[in-house]
């Protein structure tokens, strides 16, 4: 193995180029049109275009693959997670290919890959399964409440909770497109639906020489649409009598598929401690990085050291546990809004050097409605478990993170929570914790109105950096006391006032009329430190045309300036519905002339690999439909106006 072509994108490809290189593998990316200047491509030493946007133009095409290795002399293919990483039909063309495929044989992937499969064999070996169906016609025989589950890919996409038989048609049928979309296989089907169950799963490797072995477990239970958010290992939950009789599970399933590779045997637990198989994902999971803190072993290493023929090293065939590692997903998308995806290009990405960040990021990067809204992976590990929360929680609270919305602070509390902290966490943890509260800004009002003043001031000093003469001199300073420089910012859709004057006992500020007290010790554009209310801390500060984003221990805000004249606004008609997010139309539900009800679904939006529903907000009838299926929109495009009924 001489050069590894990794069949994907993302934080994923550059992670497994940082370790191919560092085994002296030259390193080959493949990308969509969207993707022509992400990082991975960037830190790739070649880059084959597939051409196409979405995943089945570009990353779900084998034949493009296949000949991107050949031309550009891979030897290798590394599938990551997602897209192709679980088809058999890829590997099997892969090897074919006469290339070194780096993960399970095809027949493992052909069995353990599909969701069902992988159900009917684990039950004949005797291991405990959730009841399941493959047709609607079966559903009483699963009961209710139910998921429909995809059975291909993972990721939490084509899933939906069905409670009764009135949703199912419905269901079934957002699912399979979700399914067929994100995995290029529309096949569904029906298993019990447990609530509130531990998302416990067993790390797995295995060679060509017979070894199989676990690398303890991994909880993942906190989750959103089904999508883990918050991964950890060890479980709080699991002892070392039950760390063993998982372990084993995993094995012997492992065994019964001839596995070679890196795989992930899932279960759900319950509180009496008893398992029952979910799935088995025949690739690297995306929240390996905790197996790999806890072991100190590298996944993506032994993935190509067993894809070579060579053995398991002793340290993977004994492996051990030290301390406890924690993992969040940052994703570009709004909590507060229902995990809303957020676009946009990053003006700032940085996250302290305290934890590692696995990602596919960086500052001046573009995030697309095309693929995955997941930022990075911010993982810490610390010799205990609370430890290793602390040094999360910090390190997110200090991450400088701007011009996307993210699930930054939903995080930061969910780490600071004193029942996660307890071990209390299942999969109904945020049915308990509401998203829209946990998601708003860990900034409170006194603290905006500190980064607002902070937002200002430096706005000032850009000024008069620029000016043609007497630089020295603040913004608007005068001999004899004078009017004072006013700012208005808008954060969050609201307009902030900022007056400020400059004089010569220092500089008075306030915020929507009310004064703070404020000693400057100095200012820039980009660096303000202050004594502010008898507290001396330092706001950096990046100014970006019309942006301004201030970070602080307080916390994290973004302001947008308001021009001194600004041109009038312009408004869409009244009872317009517009698109919350660039995306696809998937489906349009209503025609002209139509009654609607409130909350009656009107148009289906496809963004990130979700599907997303506008509704109506209120009871009329459908004067205008503006998009048709297919058609790409960006966000705030008027897809439907509704006339509501005149009030007598």
């Amino acid at each position: 193995m001489r050069r590894l072509l990794v069949a994907n994108r993302g934080e994923i490809a550059v992670r497994v180029f940082r370790t191919a290189r560092e085994m002296g593998l030259s390193t080959v990316a493949v990308f969509s049109e969207p993707d022509a200047n992400a990082l991975f491509v960037r830190a790739a030493d070649l880059a084959v275009p597939l051409g196409g946007r979405t995943p089945a133009e570009s990353y779900l095409r084998i034949d493009a693959v296949i000949e991107a290795a050949a031309t550009s002399g891979a030897d290798a293919v590394h599938p990551g997670y997602g897209f192709l990483s679980e088809s058999a039909d890829f590997a099997a063309a892969v090897i074919g290919a006469g290339l070194t495929w780096v993960g399970p044989p095809p027949s493992a992937i052909a069995a353990m890959g599909s969701k069902l499969e992988a159900k009917r064999m684990m039950a004949d070996a005797g291991v405990p399964t959730l009841p399941w169906a493959e047709s609607v016609a079966e559903a009483a025989t699963v009961g209710f409440p139910l998921l429909v589950k995809a059975s291909a890919g993972g990721g939490g996409r084509g899933m939906r909770v069905v409670g009764s038989a009135a949703e199912l048609d419905d269901a079934v049928a957002t699912a399979s497109r979700e399914a067929g979309a994100a995995f290029g296989d529309a096949t569904v089907f029906l298993e019990r639906y447990v609530e509130a169950p531990r998302h416990v799963e067993i790390q797995v490797f295995a060679d060509t020489h017979g070894n199989v072995v676990s690398l303890f477990e991994r909880e993942c239970s906190i989750q959103r649409r089904h999508q883990k958010i918050v991964e950890e290992s060890p479980s709080p939950a699991v002892s070392e009598q039950l760390r063993a009789r998982m372990g084993e599970a995993a094995v012997a399933a492992a065994r019964a598929v001839g596995y070679v590779g890196a795989g992930t045997v899932e279960f759900v637990l319950d509180e009496a401690g008893e398992f029952s198989f979910l799935e088995m994902n025949t690739r690297l999971q995306v929240e390996h990085p905790v197996t790999e803190l806890v072991t100190g072993l590298d996944l993506v290493r032994l993935q190509l050291t067993v894809a070579q023929g060579e053995p398991l090293p002793a340290e993977a065939l004994a492996p051990r546990l030290d301390g406890h590692a924690i993992e969040v997903r940052l994703y570009a998308e709004d909590a507060e809004a229902g995990f809303l995806p957020s676009t946009g290009t990053l003006r700032a990405f940085d996250v302290d050097a305290s934890v590692r960040l696995d990602s596919g990021f960086e500052t001046g990067d573009a995030v697309s409605p095309y693929y995955d809204s997941m930022l990075a992976k911010v993982v810490a590990h610390a010799p205990a478990r609370n430890a290793a929360a602390a040094v999360l929680a910090s390190a997110l609270r200090r991450a400088r993170v701007h011009g996307v919305t993210t699930n930054r602070d939903l995080l930061v509390r969910i780490l600071e929570d004193d029942e996660f902290l307890a071990g209390g966490t299942d999969t109904a943890y945020l049915d308990r914790h509401d998203p829209a509260k946990l998601g708003q800004p860990l900034l409170d009002d006194d603290a905006a109105n500190q980064h607002a003043a902070a937002a200002a001031l430096a706005l000032q000093s850009l000024r008069r950096d620029a000016a043609p003469v007497w630089r020295r001199l603040p913004s608007g300073w005068r001999n004899n006391p004078s009017q004072p420089q006013r700012a208005t910012l808008s954060r969050r859709g609201t307009d902030t006032a900022v007056e400020y004057a400059f004089g010569r006992d220092g500089v008075t500020v306030s915020v929507d009329g009310t004064a703070i007290d404020v000693r400057l010790h100095s200012c820039a554009a980009d660096r303000v430190d202050a004594t502010i209310d008898g507290v001396r801390r330092v706001f950096a500060v990046r100014i970006n045309g019309e942006f301004v984003d201030v970070d602080s221990d307080l916390g994290s805000s973004e302001y947008a300036v308001r021009p001194r004249l600004p041109e009038p606004d312009e408004h869409v008609a009244a009872g317009s519905l517009t698109a919350p997010m660039p995306g696809a139309v998937v489906r349009v539900l209503v025609e002209v002339g139509d009654a609607v009800a409130v909350g009656q679904p009107l148009v289906v939006l496809e963004a990130m690999k979700m599907e997303h529903t506008v509704a109506a907000p209120a009871a009329g009838t459908v004067a205008t439909v503006s998009v048709a299926a297919g058609q790409q929109v960006d966000a705030g495009t008027v897809l439907v106006v509704v006339d509501e009924p005149e009030t007598p």
